[in-house]
């Protein structure tokens, strides 16, 4: 009967002392995960925040395109002479409408392609594919601001 008794003791133990190193495991386990989700979360809102900021000036982007293609189309129902001086500025012209153009398009094709969902389950592929979205929307913020800035400066500095 004792050793019955202490059979059971042990086995008891055993139970509880491999329940705890179970409970510390997965433990252990869901902190490096959550330590690895950081960076992906944090990717995430950086590319969220880009994002959010050349969203933001896709009406303004819009505008203005309109804006500088009703100034190339006045400046094509001027005389002969007066197109001619005017032909340096409507070089610059039709190139600030190109950028506008390529910016609003490279948005648009960013957002397409964007998967936000894209490796939830495999935390170094996620971070892998975010850091390189969250270029590509970086970049497309930034030819979004200077195409608006360029186009800006030709459209106030000359009318």
């Amino acid at each position: 009967m004792k050793r019955l008794c202490f059979l059971f003791s042990v086995l008891t133990f055993i139970i509880i002392a491999a329940c705890k190193n179970s409970n510390n495991k997965i433990s252990d386990n869901s902190k490096k995960t959550e330590v690895k989700l950081v960076p992906a979360d944090s990717l995430m809102t950086g590319i969220m925040d880009n994002h959010d900021m050349g969203m933001a000036k896709m009406g303004k982007l819009s505008a203005m395109q309109n804006q500088v293609q009703h100034i190339i189309d006045s400046i094509k129902q001027l005389p002969a002479k007066t197109k001619k001086a005017l032909a340096p500025y409507k070089i610059k012209l039709d190139q600030v409408l190109e950028d506008l153009k390529t910016a609003k398009t490279g948005m648009e094709k960013w957002m397409d392609e964007f998967n936000m969902d894209s490796a939830v389950n495999n935390v170094e592929q996620r971070i892998k594919y975010l850091t390189e979205e969250k270029f590509k929307v970086s970049k497309v913020k930034e030819n979004i601001l200077t195409s608006l800035q360029k186009a800006d400066s030709l459209v106030k500095g000359k009318f």
